[in-house]
């Protein structure tokens, strides 16, 4: 079924679980999405970024189809826009289709990113729509974070939810996107995630997930995270398949080749499922 993030949230929200957000850019990595979260009986999210819907096939002619992959599911599948900076490519997401959109202006001062985001939040009723935001700055695991200045400030984050009205928040504490070297584990802020949930009480947001190391994703939950988003494993699980059957038989067929990756993504998925706590939490 077709929905949007916000009843699933906050479902997760008081049953202290998190919904995993998958980063899609076609059909085959929905369908691996979808499956996945049907056959653990999972809510799930589908993740469309910006910068992927801009450079592959674009909204208008991606979105339709999974929305019907949506539909037809026996599970409840949610469709985001993911870091939408471009305010009008947001709307027109919205207008596409999208059951949730993230409005991410976390780039521009504080005040600057509270109207942006109250503004996109009014917007989105109109569509029955739910709005994720920023706040901090959550950078790339190829410049892994030290800088103290890209965490974010509870005491802005707790401002920018009275404010805004946000649905969910994604916060900055210690997580990138992207792949990490190879034995390497962030460490969190937890301190930062603890505050911003006593005071807010709202669905937050871990992106960068891949990576992170099972522990940190298992305190997150514990401290109130509702939504983690992974996209570089569920990818790397998929390439890895890839070069294992070029590996075997270098001949493959292009669809064969294609197909295998479903599954492999799949399986990707389902560990992250379980990890977040939400097997058999659909409706």
């Amino acid at each position: 079924m077709y929905v949007s993030m916000k009843g699933m949230l906050e479902r997760a929200n008081k049953g202290k679980y998190a919904v995993m957000a998958i980063n899609c850019f076609n059909l085959e990595t929905a369908k691996a999405v979808i499956q996945a979260a049907q056959e653990l009986r999972a809510p799930i999210i589908i993740d469309l970024l910006q910068e992927h819907l801009k450079e592959h096939l674009g909204s208008h002619l991606l979105t339709k189809p999974i929305i019907q992959m949506a539909i037809e599911s026996s599970v409840e599948v949610a469709i985001n826009l993911d870091h939408g900076q471009d305010i009008g490519f947001v709307k027109r997401c919205l207008q596409d289709g999208f059951s949730s959109v993230m409005m991410d202006a976390s780039a521009y001062p504080i005040e600057e990113n509270i109207k942006i985001t109250r503004n996109m939040v009014e917007f989105a009723q109109t569509y029955n729509a739910s709005v994720e935001a920023e706040i901090g700055n959550i950078g790339a695991a190829r410049n892994i974070m030290t800088s103290d200045n890209m965490y974010t400030d509870p005491e802005l984050a707790i401002v920018f939810v009275k404010k805004t009205g946000v649905d969910a928040l994604a916060i900055s504490y210690g997580s990138s996107h992207g792949n990490y070297p190879d034995g390497f584990v962030p460490s969190f802020r937890f301190d930062i995630l603890e505050k911003i949930k006593r005071e807010t009480n709202i669905p937050l947001v871990l992106h960068g997930g891949s990576g992170c190391g099972e522990e940190n994703i298992r305190k997150s939950i514990e401290l109130g995270i509702n939504k983690i988003n992974v996209g570089s494993d569920f990818m790397k699980a998929q390439v890895m398949d890839i070069q294992h059957h070029l590996d075997m038989e270098p001949t493959i067929n292009y669809f064969d080749l294609i197909h295998s990756t479903v599954d492999a993504g799949k399986e990707a998925v389902k560990y992250y499922i379980e990890l977040s706590k939400s097997t058999g939490k659909s409706l």
